[in-house]
């Protein structure tokens, strides 16, 4: 009896601080929403489950993508995706829309209604909407980011302030709005890409707050345009290429 009595004490010793400790451990966990804008980050940067991407713009009358814009952007997607297979950009015509400005859910419609590339086997897929009107909420805005792998580029905006006499370039604001969105959906500014430290615009949300970055709020709005009027296209800066990289990227 004495044995057992002792045997059972000394259980009970090594047992209980065990579980006090295990009880003082807090476990931080990141919550990524399914579909949400930055939630395929890792999978976008990385080569592990896809190894090819293919990038399937869509865009109205009157309102197709800039060559050399594309370009541009498809050197900057080779730049920080480790993608061994291909990385390919298609282009094709779809029906205008009947209202002069959208909203990001009218937006979201016409890609369901449109989109015929998707995410399967090796291969991951991203869509990109050139639309024919401007932006519900905002007149200025020159492109939103909406869904993990779902940008749209408000293609009259663009028009309008750009490639004429006096006017940016073309090529380097569509570039630029094009390039910033698929930032968002790397993960950029914050969005699932862990900040390797914190570079986060406080006013304008999931923005970089370094106003020479490709990443600040200004790009993706017509706040640039006095910007590309002396200045070549914004490049990442260190912080957000650091982002990238740790989330798996080049």
């Amino acid at each position: 009896m004495s044995r057992k009595f002792n045997f059972a004490f000394l259980l009970l010793f090594y047992v209980l601080p065990a579980r006090e400790i295990m009880s003082s451990v807090t476990i931080q966990t990141t919550t990524i929403i399914p579909h949400s804008v930055g939630s395929s980050a890792n999978d976008l940067l990385n080569n592990n489950r896809y190894n090819a991407l293919v990038i399937e713009i869509q865009y109205m009358p009157g309102y197709a993508p800039d060559t050399n814009a594309i370009e541009l952007v498809k050197n900057f997607l080779s730049t920080f995706l480790k993608k061994e297979g291909n990385i390919s950009i298609v282009t094709r015509e779809i029906s205008g829309a009947s209202a002069s400005s959208l909203s990001a859910d009218e937006i979201k419609a016409i890609e369901n209604t449109n989109r015929s590339s998707f995410t399967s086997g090796s291969t991951m897929a991203v869509s990109v909407i050139y639309t024919n009107g401007q932006y519900t909420e905002n007149a200025n805005t020159l492109g939103i980011a909406y869904r993990n792998t779902s940008v749209a580029l408000l293609g009259k905006t663009i028009h309008d302030n750009s490639g004429g006499f006096g006017q940016v370039s073309r090529t380097k604001l569509e570039a630029t709005v094009h390039e910033h969105e698929l930032g968002h959906l790397l993960g950029l500014v914050d969005l699932g890409s862990s900040m390797q430290v914190n570079h986060k615009d406080s006013v304008n949300g999931s923005h970089c707050n370094n106003n020479n970055c490709l990443m600040y709020y200004a790009s993706e709005t017509t706040d640039i345009l006095s910007f590309l009027n002396t200045n070549n296209i914004p490049q990442l800066d260190a912080n957000c290429k650091a982002d990238l990289k740790a989330n798996g990227g080049k």
